[in-house]
């Protein structure tokens, strides 16, 4: 199949999937379509954006992780873990904006080729941290999307509006709760990341690196905090919204806006 079609097609079912969730969540009826219709298409979208990520990345000169291929490859493990999720948790609501935002990702990769191979030199250690780091950053990225729903949740409660769609999501305890299995496991993520890009990397702190370790450790310590403040004192509700995204958006500036400004600006 060709290419562009793939990629079409792609981007069609993750625009798909993500209606069928969202009339799911604000209709909340038995006339809604089934929940594993959404999941299936969305899955199904997740196999075409693969395909379109296995010819852009993997080139003849090596492994290109241009920015906008490295971030549709952000979008589309982020997707893959929302929608594997879903199969055993009610996380599948978080899809009504991801879903869009990964087809959007994939647009902007056929619009904006670009080659920037690692090179047949790089190290597999090299490999597991850029892995580890691309899963870390998704997951965290997840926690931040449950994290905004979370608030709308809390506001709606707090203002005692508790009906339309914030009927139709889990209990705030249980929306709470994903959200810190989320934020533990890609803190994990990230405390592997940083070990390996310190085991791996020649110099972490070269010209072209150190704003995004200075930003990466400073993420890692936020998510620490949140989750001894968890631990500790029990934070929860808009203290541990408020640590999430700010975590989020620190880790964010990290990879994809050192790299924005590295290739898009400087064009290094």
């Amino acid at each position: 199949m060709h290419y562009t079609l793939i990629a079409i097609l792609a981007v069609a079912a993750y625009l798909v999937s993500g209606l069928i969730i969202a009339v799911r969540l604000f209709r909340g009826d038995q006339h809604a379509p089934p929940r594993a219709l959404g999941i299936l298409v969305g899955l199904a979208a997740i196999l075409l954006h693969a395909a379109v990520l296995f010819q852009d990345i993997f080139t003849a000169s090596g492994i290109n992780l241009a920015f906008f291929n490295a971030l549709s490859l952000i979008a589309w493990t982020i997707a893959l873990l929302l929608l594997i999720s879903s199969l055993g948790k009610p996380v599948e609501n978080l899809g009504i904006l991801l879903l869009p935002l990964a087809a959007i990702a994939i647009v902007l990769e056929l619009r904006y080729p670009s080659v920037r191979p690692l090179g047949e030199t790089a190290t597999l250690g090299l490999k597991v941290h850029i892995l580890v780091s691309l899963l870390a950053y998704s997951l965290l990225t997840l926690a931040s999307v449950q994290a905004v729903l979370l608030a709308i949740q809390d506001q709606h409660l707090r203002n005692r509006h508790p009906g339309g769609f914030i009927r139709a999501l889990p209990p705030l305890q249980t929306m709470e709760t994903l959200l810190f299995e989320m934020i533990a496991v890609g803190f994990f993520l990230l405390s592997l990341a940083l070990v390996s890009g310190f085991m791996f990397l020649e110099d972490l702190f070269a010209q072209h690196l150190v704003h995004k370790t200075v930003l990466s450790i400073t993420s890692w310590i936020v998510f620490g905090v949140l989750l001894w403040g968890r631990y500790r004192f029990g934070w929860r509700g808009r203290t541990a919204i408020g640590w999430t995204l700010g975590g989020v958006a620190v880790l964010m500036l990290a990879y994809l806006g050192s790299k924005a400004v590295l290739e898009l600006i400087l064009q290094r």
